[in-house]
């Protein structure tokens, strides 16, 4: 190997940088490695063997090599290609690589105690026999398993230890993770489910790039079907990877996934700990972890021999990433489908436009599953017209979804209330003066969090005691709630039906998997007689008992300027109304609107997704817009505002000048003002046969932007705060 190599950090840096490579080091591209840098030594990972040329003088040595696997060549191709796409660098895709440092490092040895070969003559005790007595098989174990087996304590050990009776041993440690069984039967499948999932499963056997669009209505068992192609990767020795929006709330999916393999698969989430994760990352690069099922970060792991990839709720607005390195997951997980060669399964009850739009194009496989599992109906579906009920001032819920919630609770069924607000109320303002309330960090109103007596903002996170007086008049007493939020509603059920348990979910109540195993419990036992919760609880959760969902507001989400409001208004709808009735008992969904000749809500009323696709379809091509366009959004930001108006002068004038490019803007976001930074926006709009990445990496390099400020570039854009 040359004696000069490049070296890539996980830094925001665009390119790596050239080494020497010391005479004791034999490395391989893609190796990791620790180099200086300033006055710091960093990770890195060597990225190449044809450095730039550097004068001699100014050449450093690399420190040392790490002792995992090298870095594959598919995941340097695939940061690359993320980098390039979504125009961030390219060691901010690596820092998603290696996101747990402490990963690289090798496993701590095991210390277990053995019974030593050259008993001593000692002091034998009834707690002594006891550990001598589990140990006679000679099987080591840990201090922990000792002390639980025997029932004794610290000392007993340590004294048997002085004694010479014990040795301290150091083993490597098992393997972290079981291999599924890919051999264990699973459940029937129906004739239906069987034909799509033989397809699915010669997609991995092909061992060729292929998507598709796994469809099926909710309850339809789109789970067991695309788990048979997990079992054929499993059967050919590769790894699979399963994409979930809402990985800790997955309790369900993860015990179904337990029944059908045998074992739990690897996870990879936020809520693990350091140790957790640095074990998943390092089992992951060396092919011991079999399958994973993660958030979106879990696409960048550094797999070895991935075979498949499913990602479950494409059309989860959360697979985008909004921050830091932004991107689609969904989206890129496609691209690493292809770069590595192997099918990926894109799962839905309601795929996103998107997808719909590259199968009617030809470029992904369509399956359907039209029929709810084991015979179960889908719910019959009931539109309130708002406008001509008469509801109490301060009260939410109409008569007709009140009886049929009383009819529920007298036939021992649970329900189900939706309504996507969380908290108590989205605004207090106060009735003398008519101020309002509103977070010192954003230009957005503060929620009151009556359970917790907070008021919160949920764009930055910042909470503070509900005043007595208003901050602006000094009234006492006079502040007031408007709107409803869960906990409101939570609030108006109480007071109606007393003796029903009820239990609000939102991420304020539950944020991590245990939390939302516990729900699970509570729900299968019938300790719980109504869920009143946010978009949480459209979330893949199979509850047989539960027959009755009601929508409280079906109208929020469709006001605004959001390119996709239809579209995820249908979506969360359809996917809540498809949590009743999915097993013997029939299902009923309620929808409340003000808005009942709305597209979004005539389509759930009568049941036609097609028609509302079609609309949809035809508004977005009409006007240019994703899928038919691309669409690139540019946000400005800096904690000084005059920085800001600098920066955006100065980009306004070397703005592209195309009649092909629209630019809008520059022009204050929605949210000028979020954690505390300044914010402006372009948004630019082509066809889709034009290279915005190249002409917008030009115009950023002869802007002159101040260095307080932060340019981000999003490509299509979901957010358009």
């Amino acid at each position: 190997m040359d004696c000069h190599v490049t070296v890539l950090p996980p830094l925001p840096f665009g390119k790596g940088y050239t080494y020497c490579v010391p005479s004791n080091l034999r490395l391989v591209v893609g190796d990791f490695v620790t180099i200086p840098l300033g006055a710091q030594e960093v990770l890195g990972v060597v990225w190449n063997t044809k450095p730039d040329k550097v004068q001699p003088e100014k050449l450093r040595y690399i420190k040392t090599k790490f002792d995992v696997s090298p870095l594959p060549e598919v995941s340097r191709r695939f940061i690359e290609w993320v980098s390039n796409y979504n125009m961030v660098p390219k060691g901010a895709v690596l820092k998603m690589v290696i996101s747990v440092p402490a990963a690289l490092m090798p496993p701590k040895p095991l210390t277990v105690y053995s019974i030593s070969k050259k008993l001593p003559v000692f002091r034998i005790t009834s707690p002594r026999e006891r550990v001598l007595g589990i140990l006679e098989d000679d099987a080591p174990r840990t201090l922990k398993n000792i002390m639980r087996e025997a029932g004794v304590g610290h000392s007993v050990i340590r004294g048997l230890l002085k004694a010479g009776v014990l040795v301290k041993l150091e083993h490597t440690p098992p393997p972290a993770f079981k291999n599924p069984d890919w051999r264990a039967k699973g459940p029937v499948l129906s004739e239906e489910q069987a034909t799509i999932a033989s397809e699915l499963c010669d997609q991995v056997e092909r061992a060729t790039f292929a998507a598709t669009v796994l469809e099926g209505v909710p309850g339809s068992g789109k789970t067991e079907v695309y788990l048979e192609s997990i079992c054929r990767a499993l059967k050919y020795g590769k790894q699979a990877l399963v994409l979930l929006p809402e990985i800790a709330l997955s309790a369900q999916w993860l015990q179904r996934f337990e029944d059908r393999f045998g074992c739990a698969p690897a996870l990879w989430h936020s809520d693990l700990t350091v140790v957790q994760r640095s074990t998943a990352w390092r089992a992951i690069a060396s092919g011991e972890a079999k399958v994973i099922v993660g958030a979106r970060s879990a696409l960048f792991l550094p797999f070895t021999n991935l075979g498949v990839i499913i990602i479950d709720e494409e059309h989860d607005s959360s697979f985008k990433q909004e921050e830091g390195v932004i991107y689609n997951a969904r989206d890129m997980a496609v691209v690493r489908a292809n770069i590595g060669k192997i099918p990926i399964v894109l799962v839905s009850a309601t795929p996103s436009l998107e997808s719909i739009f590259n199968v009617r194009r030809g470029q992904y496989n369509h399956f359907k599953l039209t029929h709810r599992h084991a015979g179960a109906l889908m719910p019959k579906v009931s539109v309130i017209d708002m406008r001509n009920e008469e509801v109490k001032s301060g009260n939410w819920l109409s008569p007709p979804l009140l009886d049929s919630l009383r009819q529920t609770f007298e036939l021992e069924e649970q329900a189900m209330l939706y309504l996507n607000r969380r908290g108590y109320a989205p605004l207090t303002l106060c009735r003398t003066c008519g101020f309002r309330l509103q977070c010192s960090h954003c230009s957005t109103w503060l929620v009151e969090h009556r359970l917790l007596g907070r008021l919160q903002c949920h764009h930055c996170g910042y909470s503070a005691r509900i005043p007595r007086e208003c901050p602006e008049c000094g009234s006492e007493d006079s502040l007031t709630a408007c709107g409803p939020g869960v906990e409101r509603i939570a609030e108006e059920v109480a007071g109606i039906f007393p003796d029903v348990s009820s239990r609000v979910i939102t991420s304020d109540t539950v944020n991590g998997p245990t939390q939302a195993a516990n729900l699970v419990c509570q729900m299968e036992a019938r300790e719980i007689d109504l869920l009143i919760g946010t978009q949480m609880i459209s979330k893949g959760y199979h509850f047989p008992y539960l027959t009755l969902v009601g929508v409280v507001d079906a109208d929020l989400g469709l006001a605004g300027g959001d390119l996709r409001a239809s579209e995820r208004t249908y979506q969360l709808l359809y996917q809540v109304s498809g949590r009743a009735g999915r097993a013997a008992r029939p299902g009923r969904v309620i929808i409340q609107t003000y808005m009942p000749d709305h597209p979004v809500i005539q389509a759930i009323g009568i049941g036609d997704r097609e028609q509302f696709l079609s609309a949809e379809a035809f508004d977005r091509e009409a006007g240019g817009m994703p899928p038919f366009g691309q669409l690139v959004g540019i946000i400005v930001s800096s904690k000084d505002e005059e920085a800001v108006e600098r920066a955006v002068r100065s980009l306004n004038r070397f703005a592209p000048r195309d009649d092909n490019i629209k630019i809008l803007g520059p022009a204050e976001a929605p949210l000028k003002l979020l954690r505390g930074r300044h914010r402006r926006r372009f948004l630019l709009k082509s066809g889709k046969n034009q290279n915005l990445q190249r002409k917008i990496r030009y115009w950023l390099s002869v802007a002159q932007v101040p260095r307080n400020v932060r340019v981000n570039v999003d490509i299509d854009p979901y957010s358009f705060l």
